[in-house]
This record gives structure tokens, C-alpha cells and sequence, in this order.
């Protein structure tokens, strides 16, 4: 769903692809949230195969709304697959933060120099936590091994999905709105920011060496 605090509410037949997108948030479809996908198919703008978490059967659903023909999905967007979730190795996590920042339903628990960890429960495999983690800590690990698709995700965890990824958007929206003069004023130099990262992943690098 997306940011009403920012964005306007999909109404139409928008808002009816938004309900039958799988919310796992991942952008692998191409656009920043489901509902900018729902958007972008309802105005023609976008075909209805580019959402590997729904897979087959979510292009079917979405051929029905819209009336446009069944067509396999699009590997250029990725290839249908089981359910997957965030784990982290939690020896290795140098507590960057990185990976909070990046998940869009607030699914990972943690505070700066400090362990993280994955709430599985709320974790939507969207995979976007693995490629801003400096020390590789995070892996997928398969929930469903014998379903993929909308055989592996149910509406009752979409609908869970969306609206912790809303909850996201809102606050980050009230954030930015009240603490935007004071990040500015007290934002670390880059320098500064370089430094810390670099003193991080040589503290990781010699945990390595003695395990």
C-alpha cells in the first residue's frame, strides 16, 4: 500500500491490483512499492507479469482484473520461487544498521554497535537487507520448500505486510517532517562516516581471523 502521508490513495481498479500484489515490497517488479506496480499496470504503463513473489497464479489474478491476456512471468523480473526469510548470522553482525534501514516492514530488530536479528514472523523475503550488509551476515533461509508463489504466502500475511509496510512509510514521513533542521545541522561529516565503516569492518575482518 501505498504512503498516504506522501502519496494520494489508489482508488479504482489501482486499488484492486494493489489488493491482489502479494506486498512483499522487494522492487524486483521494477517500481519503488506494490502499489507503485498497481499504479503502472492500471494506467497502462506496466504489464501484469513482472512480480516474481506472486508468480503464475498472482499474473493470473491480475489477468482477470484487468482483462488483459495470461502471459508467463517475465524472468527478466525474476523467476517464481518458495518463501524465503531473513536470517543473521549474529556473530558476525557488526551492528551497522544498514539492514534496518533497508527493510521495508520494519521485520529486523536492533540499535547501532549492536547484535540485529530478523522477526521471521514479519520477515516478507524481500531480500533488500542482503546487499546492504558489509559483512555478508545475512542468508536466506527457505520456509516453504514444496510451494512457491500465492501457494506459499497467504492474503492474511500480504494484508500484515502492507500495513506494517504503511506504518513504515508514515513514521519515516513524520521523521523526516519533524527532525529534518536538526539531521541536517548534526549529520557526521562523510569522512566521519567512512571512518566508522571502515573501523567496522576491520573489527569484523579480525573476528574472522580468530574464529
Amino acid at each position: 500500500m501505498s504512503d498516504t502521508t506522501t502519496k494520494p490513495a489508489l482508488t479504482g481498479l489501482a486499488f484492486l491490483i494493489d489488493q491482489a500484489l502479494p506486498q512483499t515490497q522487494c522492487t524486483r517488479c521494477g517500481y519503488p512499492d506494490c502499489a507503485g506496480y498497481a499504479q503502472a499496470i492500471a494506467t497502462d504503463q506496466a504489464p501484469i507479469n513482472q512480480c516474481p513473489p506472486g508468480g503464475q497464479e498472482g499474473v493470473q489474478r491480475l489477468a482477470a482484473l484487468t482483462g488483459q491476456p495470461e502471459q508467463p512471468l517475465n524472468p527478466r523480473f525474476g523467476i517464481e520461487g518458495p518463501l524465503t526469510v531473513a536470517r543473521i548470522d549474529e556473530n558476525w553482525c557488526i551492528g551497522c544498521t544498514l539492514c534496518i534501514k533497508a527493510c521495508p516492514v520494519d521485520a529486523i530488530l536492533g540499535a547501532n554497535k549492536h547484535m540485529h536479528t530478523v522477526m521471521a514472523q514479519h520477515c516478507t523475503g524481500c531480500e533488500l537487507c542482503i546487499p546492504v550488509c558489509p559483512v555478508d551476515c545475512i542468508a536466506l533461509e527457505v520456509v516453504t520448500p514444496n510451494a512457491s508463489g500465492w501457494q506459499a504466502w497467504s492474503r492474511a500475511q500480504a494484508d500484515a505486510a502492507r500495513r506494517r509496510y504503511a506504518a513504515r512509510q508514515a513514521r519515516l514521513a513524520q521523521a523526516q517532517t519533524t527532525d529534518a533542521a536538526p539531521a541536517v545541522a548534526s549529520a557526521p561529516a562523510p569522512d566521519s562516516k567512512a571512518a566508522a565503516i571502515a573501523a567496522a569492518l576491520a573489527k569484523a575482518r579480525a573476528l574472522r581471523q580468530k574464529a
